[in-house]
């Protein structure tokens, strides 16, 4: 009684499983087929789940015959690949302060990083502007990449302190006797056996910045250094919406992310289970 009772549980979680994905991927599966469906399909008054007729006159015109989507494509890496480095590069040093130091006040900091967190970006984007106007950094990559980052960190330096608390300080002590100093021992030890922790938070910060809006809209008009989600909205138009090149351009902006989660899915997976039992 109790094996069959155990049968059905796990035919019973798979089936739920299994429509849970269903769900959640039907979206992106939606997408990808108005994409690649005529505008009668798009505007039908039957929704076709299935299309009728396939084309991809869409493709053709926003990526072979209209290679501009190309430039705001770059832009979206530069963008987004700046802010994951840059978020790195001051959140490692912080959290391994807060997690190995006695500072005074680490708590409060604590604190202040998780309400900092929860602030909405809207809150962020007046004093933003505010301040790379006077500093003449508006319709420029650094105002987007610093904004972004500056989002970025208090998740990052939350994530990456139970990474750092969890290497023993012995291997540290070791490599100071060795004849290392601290930022050495920091360097060449401790940021390689944390590295799960180094590419969860890259991968979270990289997706972040690529899907930004607000600040692209805010801090840019030039379309030189404007992000692809930017462009997407000049396929919506006051009498009407190209729906085909749209999707299009959405179903490729979303490319990279899924790259990122198949490249890296083990150890983001990883990571965040391992930061957040530490």
């Amino acid at each position: 009684m109790n094996s069959l009772l155990k049968v059905n549980n796990k035919y019973f979680t798979t089936v739920i499983a299994v429509i849970s994905t269903i769900i959640f991927l039907f979206p992106v599966y939606w997408m990808v087929t108005t994409s690649i469906k005529p505008m009668s399909g798009i505007l039908s008054t039957t929704p076709q789940i299935i299309p009728r007729e396939i084309q991809f006159q869409a493709y053709v015109k926003n990526f072979i015959q209209d290679t501009e989507i190309l430039r705001f494509f770059l832009n979206s890496v530069i963008i987004a690949t700046g802010s994951m480095i840059l978020t790195l590069l001051f959140a490692s040093p912080f959290s391994y302060a807060l997690a190995r130091l006695e500072l005074k006040g680490r708590g409060w900091m604590i604190g202040f990083l998780l309400v900092v967190q929860m602030l909405p970006n809207i809150m962020l984007a007046l004093p933003f502007f505010i301040l790379f106007s006077k500093l003449h950094l508006l319709n420029n990559f650094i105002s987007l990449i610093i904004a972004n980052a500056t989002l970025s960190m208090p998740f990052a330096i939350l994530v990456l302190r139970p990474f750092f608390m969890s290497i023993p300080k012995g291997l540290e002590e070791a490599a100071v006797i060795d004849g290392c100093n601290r930022f050495t021992a920091f360097w060449k030890i401790v940021l390689p056996l944390a590295k799960p922790g180094l590419l969860t938070v890259g991968s979270f910060c990289f997706l972040h910045a690529w899907g930004d809006l607000l600040f692209a809209l805010i801090l840019t008009t030039d379309k030189s250094v404007r992000p692809l989600t930017v462009h997407l909205y000049t396929f919506v138009g006051q009498y009407g919406t190209d729906w085909n090149s749209l999707m299009a351009v959405a179903t490729v902006c979303v490319i990279p992310i899924i790259i990122i989660f198949i490249a890296f899915q083990k150890h983001i997976v990883g990571g965040l289970a391992s930061g957040s039992v530490k």
